[in-house]
């Protein structure tokens, strides 16, 4: 199958992102090296829904070093990196992305991968595990991966209603993934897509986050950091709690609509800031979403009360509301860090896209053996991609003693 990219002739521009974020993806292009001579996944056919920016280009390229056949298409209709994706195609990866995608293209290209009989599945929002379940002939897969929060949430729904076909390693909750990557990496992000969208001052901002998870902390943290009073929503107790022990505001979505000046959505879950919220909102409200799925804003119940709509800028869309207010939308809803910007630093996906090489090589190596189901990053691939971050950042770190570790391990000792 022929790639479908939009422009070939991007790829040389494309190269150019690929090398800087080579430079700034020390421990991946090690773990490249180092497997590349091995070929672990010679005959292996990887078929992947993932964000193509020039951090997954990096993944792939490392993925083909060790012997893969790679089907890539974008996650996100906003996503896509055009001269990444020519760069790839270029570099005999079949690419099946392009930034604008409709959704009827977007489907067409998952059918294309589901189609191209993967034996492993990559996928970031789990996408192309669900339409290869829904395919009427059983799936020859022998395992997959999955990059974030709502990919797994997800695939944990299909294996509680028992219809997971294969082992999926959920790659999102490594530690050097979540604790990094939703971090450090969507905080960081998601305020750069909302500036480049609307270039405001954040100092003296009021920003309501929505959510507390690890995605929702780096974004309350990061805007903190700039000089912004931030506000959290939650429905979860405990979240709410650590929320206001780290010292945010927290107080419910109806009553946070008339104080906030930014809304930012990273739930995980539809219908966050709906109608009801909207029409209380200051004139000049922004609203971005973080969450996977454009689902987190009522985009469309917005577009259905808005009296007129226009494009201010790249990214940025105005909606007049029938009291004259005016509030603006990010990225169409969509990812904000991604469709107004260009997603994750390569630092922190160095992490990430290490272990996402090592979950495929595990799968390939230990697949036959899993259960349909969701599963852990092994522990030993989790500490050792701490270990190859550490190691190529110059960092050393203490060795427990003989002393320590048999202390460690007893139960005799006390006071």
């Amino acid at each position: 199958m022929k790639s479908k990219i939009k422009d070939s002739a991007l790829a040389t521009e494309g190269r150019l992102q690929l090398e800087w974020a080579e430079r700034h993806m020390p421990a991946l292009v090690s773990l490249r090296k180092r497997e590349a001579t091995k070929k672990s996944l010679q005959g292996i056919r990887v078929a992947a829904v993932l964000h193509v920016t020039k951090e997954t280009g990096v993944l792939i390229r490392t993925l083909s070093e060790m012997g893969a056949e790679i089907f890539l298409g974008g996650s996100n209709p906003l996503s896509t990196q055009d001269d990444i994706a020519a760069a790839l195609d270029g570099e005999g990866i079949r690419v099946y992305a392009w930034r604008g995608e409709s959704q009827e293209d977007y489907y067409e290209n998952l059918k294309l991968l589901a189609e191209s009989s993967p034996d492993i599945v990559m996928d970031d929002g789990a996408d192309l595990h669900s339409f290869i379940h829904r395919m009427a002939a059983k799936p020859h897969v022998l395992g997959g991966t999955e990059e974030t929060t709502t990919g797994v949430n997800r695939l944990r729904a299909m294996q509680d209603k028992k219809v997971l076909r294969y082992p999926v390693i959920a790659v999102n909750d490594a530690f050097t993934k979540h604790l990094f990557d939703n971090r450090y990496g969507t905080g960081q992000s998601t305020v750069d897509g909302i500036l480049r969208a609307t270039n405001i001052l954040l100092a003296g901002k009021v920003v309501v986050v929505a959510g507390y998870g690890w995605v929702g902390r780096g974004i309350a943290m990061r805007m903190r950091g700039m000089g912004s009073r931030v506000i959290v929503t939650e429905v979860d107790p405990l979240r709410a709690l650590e929320a206001s022990m780290d010292g945010f505001e927290v107080m419910r979505m109806s009553d946070a609509a008339y104080e906030g000046d930014i809304f930012v959505t990273a739930t995980g879950n539809r219908g966050i800031i709906r109608g009801e919220h909207i029409k209380n909102m200051k004139d000049g409200a922004i609203l971005a979403n973080s969450g996977h799925f454009d689902v987190e804003v009522d985009v469309a119940g917005l577009r259905e009360t808005a009296v007129e709509s226009r494009n201010v800028r790249n990214n940025l869309q105005e909606y007049r509301l029938r009291s004259g207010r005016r509030v603006y939308l990010v990225a169409e809803g969509r990812l904000a860090n991604l469709g107004a910007a260009e997603g994750h630093p390569s630092e922190v996906m160095d992490m990430s896209f290490c272990n996402q090489a090592l979950s495929v090589k595990y799968l390939v190596q230990q697949g036959k053996k899993l259960l349909p189901g969701v599963h852990g990053v092994p522990p030993e691939i989790d500490r050792s991609v701490a270990e190859m971050k550490l190691n190529a950042l110059g960092l050393k770190i203490d060795v427990p003693t003989k002393e320590q570790l048999k202390y460690a391990s007893s139960w005799e000792t006390g006071t």
